[in-house]
């Protein structure tokens, strides 16, 4: 039963692939649509009749599209047709292009060869162009180096032949020696010729600026002095041109400027001044040191037009040192040659000044002048030039003056010393001196100094005028002195001798006066020269130009008040009979041993005797115990401090005195018997007694 259910093996395949087909398969849908456009009915003929049915709408369809693109056919056959025909053109073409290449070849390569030489061609053109250029001058340059007005063009065409110059010196280092070498000829030839034409275009250019007073440099002279510096020969004749004719142009300008003023009067003419020295003088010096500011920089700018001005001083950046020297040089060359022609009147009119014999403070403010101008005109123009010169021989004159008149001043006072005052004070002719010192010295402090000069010395001036005042007041004390020594003398020559006797003591000090006469005057005289020295000393403190002077009156001062101290202590010490005892007192406290074995006692000895030293000592308590006058106190000192000083020095010269005879008064070796009835008075009362 199994084996009759079974199907066959063909219709089990075709079972199996249609249950196997996909029905939701876009294609199959696609073809059942077609299917059902044409299969009208399901019968089962139609069915048998399926594949034949499906063969005939295929068939069909082909007849439709055959028909269809008959035209298409129709066409492409056209088509056909033409591209046969163009084969044919190109063939007959190329068959024509190659008899064309084989008749046409000679000609290509000509074409070919001649361009080749084109090429070359336009290569050595261009090559001789650059030779033109740089070893050849152009008919314009050479008529603008030898024809032309001088223009910019000139300076041009200049440059170009230093071109050329330069290219023949390499052109020399190759095999073309010979071309290089007839090359540089030429290039010389053309080159003497612009500088000497070039050269007298300057020198004519100078000549007119010799002409005017404030002249203008145009940037085209410039140029032109710019490039002579490559000739300095030539370069030095424009230099003496310019100096040439600025020299007669400033002559002119300072002979007008002394006379005649400026244009309708203003300014004044210098010389209308003339009675004043100091201005006269200074106008002048102005005058030219506005004048140098103004040449200097005409010069500058003519000889070195590249260079940089700074307040009088070349700055100069990127430029060799010896191209520096060298401007230098020319600069100083020049403005020298152009000031040498002011130099004489200057002179000539500063000497009459100076003969004329201004006061004392004229001619030192004249010196002080010429000196700050002769540094900074030397500063500006050099120091071996004939106006530095000039202001240095006047600046030495003018201080010879000054000098002269100081020194002239002085032998005056010496010559006639005047007459010490009754009250010793200073002579009205110090006094003067001292003034006229006080007003030098205020126009010392405020006299000019150039940035790189300093100021005179000043102490030959203090010196030349105090020393011959400190001399004469010297002399003067000398006079007074000897005056004051006749009249004692005269005085005890006419005393008279019936005078009663006196007491031991009053022997004493009768005794030593005429020993003392000439020493006690000394007092005044040393008084005198004090408050000389103060009167000069105390108006100078405040300066410092004159510290080293009073630090020397301080010490003259001082030297003159110990004396003084010392003369008084002295004569003091004869008047009690005790200066020639403290030799021996002295000797006796400095003996030592056996030298002091050798000696017999100061008692012993006449003079040392204990009466005649209590004698002496009475004396001296009577002096240091007396009334105020007893002891000197310098009234008529005149400076307070210096009084006091000189009274304390004089108790302590006093005090030192009388300890050294208590001492050897006490030393048991000279042999007082009783010492201290003898030196009633220990050293220490005696300084509370002279109040030390």
């Amino acid at each position: 039963m199994g084996t009759a259910t079974a199907l066959a093996p063909g219709l089990s395949r075709k079972l199996k692939k249609v249950l196997e087909t996909r029905t939701d398969n876009p294609d199959l849908l696609a073809s059942l649509n077609t299917l059902s456009s044409f299969y009208a009915e399901n019968t089962p003929h139609d069915r048998r009749n399926l594949r034949s049915t499906i063969e005939k709408r295929g068939l069909s369809i082909n007849e439709e599209f055959l028909a269809a693109s008959a035209s298409a056919q129709q066409a492409l056959d056209c088509v056909e047709e033409e591209v046969n025909a163009l084969a044919e053109c190109c063939d007959k073409i190329a068959k024509a292009l190659s008899n064309c290449n084989a008749t046409t070849g000679d000609i290509i390569s000509t074409t070919e060869r001649l361009k080749q030489e084109l090429e070359n061609t336009t290569q050595r053109q261009e090559i001789a162009s650059c030779f033109l250029r740089d070893y050849q001058l152009s008919n314009d340059e050479i008529n603008a180096l030898r024809e032309e007005d001088l223009s910019e063009n000139f300076f041009k065409a200049l440059a170009h032949v230093h071109e050329i110059h330069a290219n023949c010196k390499v052109l020399l280092r190759t095999h073309h020696q010979r071309a290089g070498l007839e090359l540089m000829d030429m290039m010389a030839v053309y080159q003497e010729g612009a500088y000497e034409r070039l050269c007298r275009w300057v020198q004519a250019e100078c000549r007119r600026l010799g002409d005017l007073d404030n002249p203008e440099v145009s940037e085209l002279l410039k140029t032109a002095v710019r490039c002579l510096k490559a000739r300095p020969v030539l370069f030095k004749y424009c230099a003496e041109e310019v100096a040439n004719m600025r020299h007669n142009a400033l002559f002119r300008r300072f002979i007008s400027a002394l006379t005649r003023g400026g244009a309708g009067g203003h300014p004044r003419p210098i010389e209308v001044h003339a009675h004043d020295p100091l201005r006269y003088v200074g106008d002048m010096l102005g005058w030219l040191h506005q004048a140098l500011a103004s040449e200097r920089e005409l010069v500058l700018a003519l000889l070195d037009p590249d260079s940089v001005a700074d307040t009088g001083s070349m700055r100069y950046s990127n430029v060799p040192k010896s191209d520096v020297e060298n401007t230098e040089s020319d600069l100083t060359f020049v403005l020298d040659r152009i000031f040498e022609g002011v130099c004489r009147p200057f002179k000539v009119r500063v000497e009459q000044v100076l003969q004329s014999q201004p006061n004392l403070i004229i001619s030192y403010k004249l010196s002080n002048t010429l000196e700050f101008y002769s540094h900074t005109i030397s500063d500006l123009l050099g120091r071996e030039t004939a106006l530095s010169n000039t202001l240095l021989a006047l600046k030495d004159a003018a201080q010879k003056t000054f000098m002269d008149i100081l020194k002239a001043r002085g032998e005056k006072l010496l010559r006639y010393p005047p007459l010490v005052a009754v009250d010793l004070s200073p002579p009205q002719a110090l006094r003067e001196g001292v003034s006229v010192l006080l007003e030098i010295i205020g126009t010392y402090d405020g006299m000019m100094v150039t940035m790189s000069g300093k100021k005179p010395a000043f102490e030959p001036v203090i010196s030349a005028l105090l020393d011959p005042i400190i001399q004469m007041c010297e002399q003067a004390a000398e006079a007074h002195k000897s005056k004051g020594v006749i009249q004692s003398s005269r005085r005890r020559h006419s005393s008279d001798p019936s005078q009663p006797r006196r007491s031991s003591i009053d022997a004493i000090l009768d005794n030593s006066n005429s020993v003392l006469s000439s020493q006690t005057r000394e007092a005044p005289s040393r008084i005198f020269l004090i408050n000389c020295l103060c009167a000069i000393r105390q108006p100078l403190l405040g300066h410092d130009v004159a510290s080293e002077y009073v630090k020397k009156l301080g010490s003259m001062i001082e030297s003159h008040i110990h004396g003084l101290v010392d003369k008084e202590v002295d004569s003091i010490l004869r008047k009690c009979g005790l200066s020639n005892k403290m030799s021996r007192f002295y000797n006796s406290l400095n003996d030592v041993g056996d030298e002091s074995a050798s000696r017999p006692p100061l008692a012993d000895l006449e003079d040392m005797a204990p009466a005649a030293l209590s004698e002496s000592l009475k004396a001296f308590f009577g002096l240091i115990l007396g009334s105020e006058s007893s002891l000197p106190e310098f009234d008529q000192m005149q400076v307070p401090s210096l009084r006091s000083e000189a009274c304390s020095q004089l108790a302590r010269s006093l005090a030192e005195a009388y300890e050294v005879i208590y001492k050897g008064i006490m030393d048991p070796k000279n042999g007082y018997p009783d010492p201290r009835s003898l030196a009633r008075h220990p050293p220490d009362q005696i300084r509370t007694i002279l109040g030390i």
